[in-house]
């Protein structure tokens, strides 16, 4: 699958993927014809997570240049981070030699900004727990002003924090920009708005794609952090009681539904915290009906999600289609929507 190298000016125009679980009928279309697709009285849940200018470049207590990427903040205060060598963006990720191993206690200089190794993961040595020199605004200023957003090597230029926000972004949780909803312009969520579709939202954490680290990539992905505030949760009750779908935008909104309902018995309620739940072939769904997401490719962590949607005979036949007709894949790429 070829990937998107840069976003791309029309984003109403980038081609849609619509995918019927059901009888495996393969449609293309463009994210413009979501209006067309989605029925009044669906219900569109979107990530609203803005992401963070989590990468961060400094220098290991020896002096060896160090790039750390964090996953997010911790209810401690500390922020989980993932270390990488000093190589930048244009190496791929898994040519990236390995950092410097730190002990709890070790110290990163970034510059202004500083950071102890609280605790490292029994999973891996590059998994660890930072505890930054300041918090609340003069951290969170610090980091906007140093740190960048995770970038890899499939891009053709260094990318500005503005090139990987969705438009309704609120709360700096994701590591890396849900993308899923990036081509979701606001004309086109009022237009499904006037046409009876309702809207919600949840907050994710959404993380890293991959590390470089075979452990740690088989792991993915880690646990995350979730809000379904208390209108999200009326919201799919509402839809649930008029016989309406729940479609979720992005990988990161079902994991944050799924797993809110997994935490509350089944039943969606609105909450907060961490979700390690992991989906996947014969995950039986209590909140999603369909998914709007990326174009993924086989073998990553995203794929194996789009197996609670589908069948695995489906998704390779969705694959072939949108290979044979040049969709383009990763974060700037084009969508399927996986909806009967």
């Amino acid at each position: 699958m070829i990937p998107a190298r840069w976003p791309r000016e029309d984003a109403l125009q980038e081609r849609l993927l619509h995918v019927d679980p059901r009888t495996g009928a393969l449609w293309d279309a463009s994210i413009g014809d979501l209006a067309a697709i989605l029925r009044p009285g669906d219900l569109l849940v979107v990530n609203e997570a803005a992401t963070m200018p989590g990468s961060l470049r400094g220098r290991a207590p020896e002096g060896t240049p160090i790039e750390v990427r964090l996953l997010g903040e911790l209810q401690t205060g500390a922020f989980r981070g993932v270390l990488f060598d000093g190589a930048d963006w244009r190496t791929p990720t898994e040519h990236r030699g390995p950092p410097p191993v730190l002990p709890a206690g070790s110290r990163i200089d970034f510059g202004q900004l500083s950071a102890t190794v609280e605790r490292v993961a029994p999973l891996s040595a590059r998994l660890v727990e930072l505890r930054f020199d300041r918090s609340g605004i003069a951290l969170w200023s610090a980091l906007y002003r140093d740190g960048r957003p995770v970038q890899y090597s499939h891009t053709n230029d260094s990318l500005e924090l503005w090139h990987v926000q969705v438009g309704y972004a609120s709360r700096p949780w994701a590591a890396e920009m849900p993308s899923a909803g990036r081509p979701l312009r606001w004309e086109l969520l009022l237009a499904l708005r006037d046409l009876g579709v309702q809207l919600a939202s949840v907050t994710h954490a959404a993380g890293l794609s991959a590390t470089g680290d075979a452990a740690l990539d088989a792991a993915l992905p880690l646990a995350e952090r979730f809000e379904v505030p208390a209108a999200t949760a009326l919201a799919v009750a509402q839809t649930r009681e008029a016989k309406a779908r729940v479609v979720a935008v992005g990988t990161s909104a079902v994991r944050a539904l799924e797993g809110a309902a997994a935490l509350n018995g089944g039943a969606l309620r609105a909450c907060a915290g961490e979700t390690d739940l992991l989906l996947g072939p014969g995950y039986r769904r209590r909140v999603a009906d369909g998914l709007l997401t990326g174009v993924h490719e086989k073998g990553g962590s995203h794929y194996a999600l789009l197996r609670a949607f589908a069948s695995e005979e489906v998704l390779t036949r969705a694959s072939a289609w949108a290979e044979e007709r040049g969709y383009l894949s990763h974060e700037f790429g084009d969508s399927w929507l996986i909806l009967g």
